[in-house]
């Protein structure tokens, strides 16, 4: 299969090398220097190098904030029959982009990334697949995915991004006010020495990316759950309930082992 992809970001420059072996690519960015980073493709500097490429499916892995201006750029140089495809944390307003369009879509998201994954091995993480798209462009990814050892899950849009919005947002949330709090550490204990690696690996991405993610509009429910059992929390601190914060703690362990 022909393969364009959008972005030689970290997820595009991933897909590339991943896919290069068993299918013809080429790789597209606005910034000729990232296309120093991949290998075994074709590189594109310009839209209209797409044309003569003429791919069987084009992946849109540009920056979140950038997703429906490029397939709005480069949709007028791609053939009737390219699958368009995007793998954006969050899908909202894509389903009515993707209806107001005439070509095939299938729309994915690898639920991890160069920051806490290891590319090399993938059989622990996860990805999702939006039962809406195309059933050619749902069996390309599902055969890419599954021979990673990737765990596969169809959602559709609405559920992707409810989903993500407990998945991503309350990590991310939680991690983001440890790290407003944060104070020197002369002895750091083990404990705190994780979670201040976390807070870094998450800092180190994309502000938009993060932004993009917490303006899930499923986010705020979420957040208000942690902010209610912060509050009980913080009540059975102060009143040094031994009993109530032997069952608040049980509920907990009862939640990790379900």
């Amino acid at each position: 299969m022909k393969i364009v992809i959008m972005g030689a970001g970290k997820m595009g420059v991933w897909l590339s090398d991943a896919l290069c072996l068993q299918h013809e690519v080429a790789v597209i960015d606005h910034d000729i220097n990232r296309l120093k980073y991949v290998f075994n493709t074709i590189r594109l500097v310009n839209v209209d190098e797409i044309v003569a490429f003429n791919p069987d499916i084009l992946i849109n892995a540009v920056d979140l904030q950038h997703t429906r201006g490029a397939f709005e750029q480069v949709l007028p140089s791609l053939s009737k029959s390219c699958i368009v495809a995007d793998i954006a944390s969050v899908k909202n307003g894509l389903k009515d982009y993707y209806q107001s369009i005439e070509h095939d879509f299938v729309s994915v998201h690898p639920m991890f990334g160069p920051t806490f994954a290891s590319l090399n091995n993938l059989s622990n993480h996860h990805a999702v697949i939006i039962s809406e798209s195309c059933e050619k462009g749902k069996s390309f990814f599902r055969s890419f995915f599954l021979s990673l050892g990737i765990h596969l899950h169809d959602y559709s849009f609405d559920e992707h991004d409810r989903t993500i919005a407990y998945s991503l947002s309350v990590p991310f949330a939680s991690t983001l006010v440890f790290g407003a709090c944060m104070k020197k550490q002369e002895a750091p204990g083990t404990t705190f020495e994780k979670h201040f690696n976390i807070a870094r690996g998450l800092l180190s991405e994309d502000d938009h990316l993060l932004s993009e993610i917490l303006f899930n509009p499923y986010t705020v429910p979420q957040l208000e759950s942690i902010s209610a059992e912060l509050e009980h929390l913080i009540a059975l601190i102060k009143e040094r309930n031994s009993a109530g914060m032997k069952g608040f703690l049980h509920q907990i362990r009862n939640n990790l082992l379900a």
